[in-house]
């Protein structure tokens, strides 16, 4: 019987199209049908078993799933037996308490008394604990900002991505408990078989990763300011230099990661660096 890789993702919500994503961007088909609990992969040893959020964790630990694309706040909040194996940088958000925008507030001493209403009950009482807080806490699933404006608490402990919501909803942001992104988690007993199918898995969806925060960039430079601007750009190795048809001149090839971009531009147009493109990348093997 061939072995098979399960991996829970959400079957709705905020990581579920970046879960699917990312495989589908690794080179794994999904054959995805509407409103399927699980699914298969034609061309890789792989089923997606589709689950809700707050149930996978526990899906990892007793081996049902053998490795989750999910949040690190459930992962802290679940208290889950899992190994994390890759953090994946999209869905970032963070934990945090929020008051109603009239409220005062001159410190976290300020909630002592407070109510605060969550779907975090456990994060937020390990916060409070360590902050030396006594506020009563009212565990609610969803809608959790409306709570203040309803009477039913004094402040909210929720995640908070752009803020949006909680400016629509009159609060504003006064602590934050924890950050936290997209990470993919692993059941600690698993085979060598399933081992091995998952480090295959892992090195696709690395260098997915690595090229969405890479550009390929390709400039134009005086053959005399080559190694200056060689000493410029942050690469791999080194650049990729080829002869242009103008005497005296060069193409410089290279990859650089694209929040740098900006701080470097300058100095490689200061460099002599002309005709300066930046081209996305599909993939990046190492």
């Amino acid at each position: 019987m061939e072995n098979r890789l399960n991996v829970a993702v959400q079957k709705k919500g905020r990581l579920f199209d970046g879960s699917l994503e990312l495989l589908k961007s690794g080179g794994i088909s999904i054959n995805n049908g509407k409103d399927q609990l699980k699914a298969s992969s034609h061309n890789f040893p792989l089923d997606v078993l589709y689950l809700r959020n707050s149930d996978i964790p526990q899906y990892v630990v007793d081996g049902v799933a053998d490795i989750a694309v999910v949040g690190e706040n459930l992962l802290v909040e679940k208290n889950a037996d899992v190994e994390v194996i890759e953090k994946l940088g999209f869905s970032k958000c963070r934990l945090s308490i929020a008051i109603p925008k009239e409220s005062e507030y001159n410190g976290i001493e300020d909630l002592n008394g407070k109510r605060i209403a969550t779907s975090y009950p456990v994060t937020l009482q390990k916060f409070l604990d360590e902050k030396g807080i006594d506020a009563e806490i009212h565990v609610i699933s969803g809608s959790v900002e409306i709570a203040p404006n309803i009477g039913l608490s004094d402040a909210i402990c929720d995640l908070v991505s752009s803020g949006s919501t909680l400016f629509k909803n009159g609060l504003v942001e006064k602590e934050v408990i924890l950050k936290s992104q997209a990470v993919i988690v692993k059941n600690k007993n698993l085979s060598p078989e399933k081992e091995a199918l998952i480090d295959k898995v892992i090195f696709r969806i690395r260098t997915v990763l690595r090229a969405r925060k890479s550009k390929y960039i390709l400039m134009n430079a005086p053959n005399d300011k080559i190694e200056q601007i060689s000493n410029i750009l942050p690469v791999l190795k080194s650049p990729t230099v080829l002869p242009l048809a103008t005497e005296g001149w060069s193409s410089v090839h290279s990859v650089i990661e694209e929040d740098k971009f900006w701080e470097v531009i300058e100095e490689l147009k200061e460099a002599g660096a002309e005709g300066i493109l930046i081209v996305p990348i599909e993939k990046i093997v190492m």
